[in-house]
């Protein structure tokens, strides 16, 4: 295991993101989210409690990296949250996203997600290689 190399913390309101969501006629969800998590959120008992949690890895996951790599800019949408067999969250490891963690020597990215009421939270640790 590498050295820490980020972290990013983000906070979302699921009543916030369900209603921009409704604004938007499902464009936000369209176009925000990749397939894998498309797929895992409509099989969800919350579908907006999901989505915040995985639009809150997003932000995380974006604050680790560019917190420490100003050079290094990248659309949040290539970063995908899925669910492990045991149920835990990760990080699908696209193409794109692989790009951005070798420009900034980032061999792993750790997640987790917690939701209460109205709000999810999400923080992210990433590892260099």
């Amino acid at each position: 295991m590498g050295n820490v190399e980020g972290i990013g913390i983000d906070l979302v309101s699921v009543r916030e993101l369900a209603e921009l969501d409704g604004r938007t006629r499902g464009a936000f969800f369209e176009k925000t989210f990749g397939q894998a998590e498309k797929q895992e959120a409509l099989r969800a008992p919350d579908i907006y409690g999901y989505l915040a949690g995985r639009f809150a890895v997003k932000e995380a996951v974006y604050k680790a990296i560019c917190g420490r790599h100003e050079e290094i800019r990248f659309d949040f949408r290539i970063v995908q949250t899925v669910r492990r067999q045991n149920g835990a969250p990760e990080v699908l490891v696209t193409e794109e996203l692989q790009s951005v963690m070798n420009r900034a020597h980032i061999g792993e990215i750790l997640i987790s997600i917690t939701n209460q009421g109205d709000t999810a939270l999400a923080i992210a640790l990433v590892l260099s290689v």
